[in-house]
Parts: structure tokens; C-alpha cells; sequence
């Protein structure tokens, strides 16, 4: 039986990896612009690791300690693990780890999250059991990315 180190070890072959803070900020910035997702809707601290498999979608990223946020536009508070991961491909983040969503009285988990239709300007956030709930994708949006985004509204 392969050992939990030798599995990611081969889940991780192949990987581009970035180290500290600044690096993997940048990395993890360039990441959900690639992928068509707003820079707020993972706002990791301190963050040590990232990591991408180009070839099956894996990245991970790593951050120093557990950390919470709340988010005012959509009043949740979320809770990220040290490590969260996902299967990625564009406007989509599947089968994702380290991510909590705090609900009435219960941490649910995140499993998935997507832009179904870009043009709809909502993202979705779907859970273990298939249920999910969607948003303006403003609400995620830092404020350079919502004065961007007006701007082009006004043009149309």
C-alpha cells in the first residue's frame, strides 16, 4: 500500500511550485484571472506554497495557519485550512479541499465553485451534497476589479 507522502508525491509530479509570501500571492492573483474568477474570492494570509499540475488540473496552496473571513456583500463567513486545493480548469474549481463555509450553525464544506455563464455576472458555490448558492461575482471583486468592471458597464 503507497504511503499518504509517496501518493502526493506522484499527485504533485510534473508540479510548477512557487515559495513565500509575495511570489505566491502573485501566483495565486495570476491563477484566478486565468481561470476567470474575481481576486477576492480567495483572499489566503501568509501564504508559503502554491503549486499547479498543468497536466490534471491540481493546485494547491498552502498558508501558515487556518484562517477566517467574512464576507460583507454576501454576509458568510468562510474558513480556509492550511492547504486548499482543487481541480481546476476555466471558470471552475472542482472537487476542492480546505475551504468551509459557515451556515446558520454549521461549517459546511466548499467543494466547488464556478462561473456558469460569465455573462450572467454570477458566481456559484456548491457544496458535498450538490446544493449550492450563487452570487454577484462583483461581491468577490477587489476594488480595482469593481471600478474596472463599472467602467466597461458605462461603455456598453
Amino acid at each position: 500500500m503507497a504511503s499518504k507522502d509517496s501518493r502526493k508525491d506522484e499527485q504533485h509530479a510534473g508540479a510548477e511550485i512557487v515559495y513565500g509570501a509575495e511570489e505566491c500571492y502573485r501566483h495565486s492573483i495570476e491563477l484566478l484571472e486565468e481561470l476567470g474568477f474575481p481576486k477576492g474570492v480567495l483572499p489566503l494570509q501568509d501564504l508559503e506554497e502554491c503549486g499547479r499540475v498543468r497536466e490534471t488540473g491540481l493546485v494547491w496552496m498552502k498558508q501558515k495557519a487556518p484562517y477566517e473571513h467574512f464576507f460583507v456583500g454576501t454576509n458568510t463567513r468562510v474558513s480556509y485550512t492550511t492547504e486548499v486545493t482543487a481541480y481546476v480548469e476555466k471558470f471552475k474549481m472542482k472537487k476542492m479541499t480546505g475551504v468551509k463555509s459557515k451556515q446558520v450553525f454549521l461549517w459546511v464544506p466548499i467543494t466547488e465553485m464556478s462561473v456558469e455563464d460569465p455573462a450572467s455576472n454570477k458566481i456559484y458555490f456548491k457544496t458535498q451534497m450538490g446544493i449550492g448558492k450563487s452570487f454577484q461575482i462583483t461581491t468577490f471583486m477587489t476594488d480595482e476589479e469593481k471600478q474596472k468592471y463599472l467602467e466597461e458597464k458605462i461603455k456598453e
